[in-house]
């Protein structure tokens, strides 16, 4: 599993931060540049939550996986003494 979309997501939350910051000194202009400001940044974490809750949906399943194959062991070593 690659953490590629986590990283397109930090990277998208640093650009938007970089862009508010040139909005803040009067670089850009100011409403349309802020929409797209909130987009890439909404973008940008959804992109990190979503990457680190289907890690963390996986490190569940894995763990409840080793445990059913570890109480089958117990369970199969108990009937054949």
């Amino acid at each position: 599993m690659s953490r590629a979309g986590r990283f397109i997501g930090y990277a998208l939350i640093a650009s938007a931060a970089l862009i508010a910051v040139l909005v803040r000194r009067g670089a850009i202009g100011p409403f349309p540049v802020i929409a797209v400001v909130l987009l890439l940044g909404m973008v940008g974490a959804m992109l990190v939550i979503t990457d680190l809750m289907v890690r963390g949906l996986y490190a569940q399943i894995g763990t409840a996986k080793a445990a059913g194959e570890e109480k089958e062991g117990e369970e199969n070593d108990s009937r054949f003494p």
